[in-house]
């Protein structure tokens, strides 16, 4: 008892160790379902505007929202991606010390949120790419690692107007950071998880972006078709 309170443990989780486990997958189950919310098609029907998935990209994203020449839409989705990030990691690391559970935790709630934005449990398991949903996550775990990828990717689509590709390389140099910013860990290695599931929901741009193909992004001209 004494050694746990030196680490600082409540003392309850330490007597029950089985509702400290059941604490941490009912955290990791609550950032999934946060995650599994997409700000895209609650933005468009308040705007009233069509399915994200039925135009453009066909992916429930900002940038596919803002297609439809609704900047306020597109600012919502934005917004509202990269809340649920911050909020779940969040949460989890200000519950931490209270229910007892550790990094690993955190760090699976942070991949949870995620998880759930590219398959939301409300949407039939088709969701977004995750850009905006993981820079709400690096805002909960570290705003300079949120800062360098938010840089790179307002740098690399001002230079090429390629959502795509700044988004990649914005992941890019998130991932390459994680561990020497927060050193290595389980932290460091979900956020390199999820670098990687971001590039990989990009691999259509960048077939497209070897091909010459992949659309630029064009701000304030509507694209969408008419509501049916």
């Amino acid at each position: 008892m004494i050694s746990c309170l030196r680490l600082g443990e409540p003392t309850w989780a330490t007597g029950y160790p089985r509702m400290s486990a059941v604490t941490s997958i009912l955290c990791v189950l609550a950032a999934y379902l946060i995650g599994s919310v997409s700000f895209a098609i609650v933005a468009s029907r308040l705007f009233r505007l069509p399915d994200p998935r039925t135009y453009g990209s066909r992916n429930p994203g900002a940038t596919n929202v803002l297609r439809s020449g609704k900047r306020a839409a597109a600012l919502c989705t934005l917004l509202g991606d990269i809340g649920k990030g911050f909020v779940a990691v969040a949460f989890a690391r200000g519950l931490a010390p209270v229910l007892g559970f550790g990094e690993t935790t955190v760090a699976a709630c942070a991949l949870g949120v995620f998880l759930g934005h590219l398959y939301p449990a409300y949407f039939r398991f088709k969701g977004g790419k995750g850009v905006s949903t993981a820079l709400g996550i690096l805002l909960g775990l570290s705003p300079w690692l949120a800062l360098a990828a938010s840089v790179t990717f307002v740098a690399v689509a001002a230079l090429t107007r390629y959502a795509s590709l700044a988004s990649i390389v914005a992941a890019v140099i998130a991932a390459g950071l994680s561990p020497l910013v927060l050193s290595w860990g389980p932290i460091s290695a979900v956020l390199i998880l999820v670098a990687a599931l971001v590039i990989w929901r990009h691999r259509s741009n960048v077939l497209r972006l070897w091909s010459g193909t992949e659309s630029k992004l064009v701000l304030g001209r509507g694209e969408t078709p008419p509501p049916a």
